[in-house]
């Protein structure tokens, strides 16, 4: 007798430790989203399919599905583990911050990240200044280094009560602007349900991977098509981390400043390579 369970009841064990049924279409939505190709992503999928088994590991379908992905694109395949590369901006914020800026900066904001704020009662630091015309945004950018890792309510509360101190000396940070002013919370993992539903009941707004659905990060990232080094296959742990103390964060920002590679002694060949896989990845 077959005991293994049919296929449409499949579970697969999430990093956090849920347990939810597997779902085909969300691997096929994020291998579009990657850049996939049909044909490529029916291979993938009927491979990934002969390897399940009740409870198996997300993280262990996403290897198999990226290292599939990879013989077949290099571009597509970077794209596909964007997630993890955002990850990879660690251990500290900062890059993070200058990378959540960057994506302000596509849409049309001027940026400047770690500014001193004055409050009504203390002063803040604060990750990013964005603003536009009389709009003006503050953001709190809550890193993670590990994906299973969630923001609970605790993080929205605390920011909240900074944001309405910043908010009450407006008027003395900016005299005689009629501002629109807003404070975000952004975060490269996700949230706990209390604290989405703090973020909405106090007007904080709240952005993670995957939320609010039009306007997630990851939509943001799909839009701006604003890569991080971290993204490349052909740069080594040691490298992407001496990119990153030098500043460089966007894979835009890395061929502008190509001689920097040179800088880490990495070989012309190894160059070329790199350059040619940085080049797939921005958006013409």
């Amino acid at each position: 007798m077959d005991l293994s369970p049919h296929p449409a009841e499949i579970t697969v064990t999430k990093q956090s430790g849920d347990r939810v049924p597997f779902d085909p279409e969300r691997l096929k939505r994020s291998l579009l989203r990657a850049g996939a190709g049909e044909e490529d992503i029916s291979i993938i999928l009927h491979e990934v399919n002969s390897m399940l088994y009740d409870g198996i590991p997300t993280q262990k379908i996403y290897r198999k599905a990226h290292d599939l992905l990879r013989k077949r694109s290099t571009g597509a395949s970077a794209r596909y583990r964007l997630k993890q590369a955002i990850q990879e901006l660690g251990p500290t914020g900062y890059p993070f911050e200058k990378y959540v800026a960057a994506l302000l900066a596509y849409q049309g904001y001027e940026t400047m990240t770690g500014q001193i704020i004055e409050g009504r009662c203390v002063t803040h630091e604060v990750d990013v200044v964005a603003g536009k015309g009389n709009e003006l945004i503050m953001v709190e950018c809550k890193f993670h280094a590990e994906q299973g890792t969630k923001s609970d309510v605790k993080v929205p509360m605390y920011i909240h009560s900074r944001a309405e101190d910043i908010r009450h000396n407006l008027s003395g940070l900016y005299p005689g602007r009629d501002l629109n002013f807003h404070f975000w919370l952004v975060t490269n993992t996700r949230f706990t349900e209390d604290a989405v539903d703090f973020g909405k009941c106090s007007g904080l707004y709240l952005v993670s991977w995957d939320y609010p659905g039009s306007g997630s990060l990851r939509e943001r990232i799909d839009l701006a098509g604003l890569h991080p080094v971290t993204s490349l296959h052909n740069l080594t742990r040691r490298e992407k981390k001496a990119l990153l103390d030098r500043e460089i964060v966007l894979v835009k920002d890395l061929l502008k400043q190509q001689e920097i590679l040179e800088e880490l002694e990495i070989s012309a060949p190894r160059r070329k390579k790199l350059l040619q896989e940085a080049e797939s990845l921005i958006v013409k």
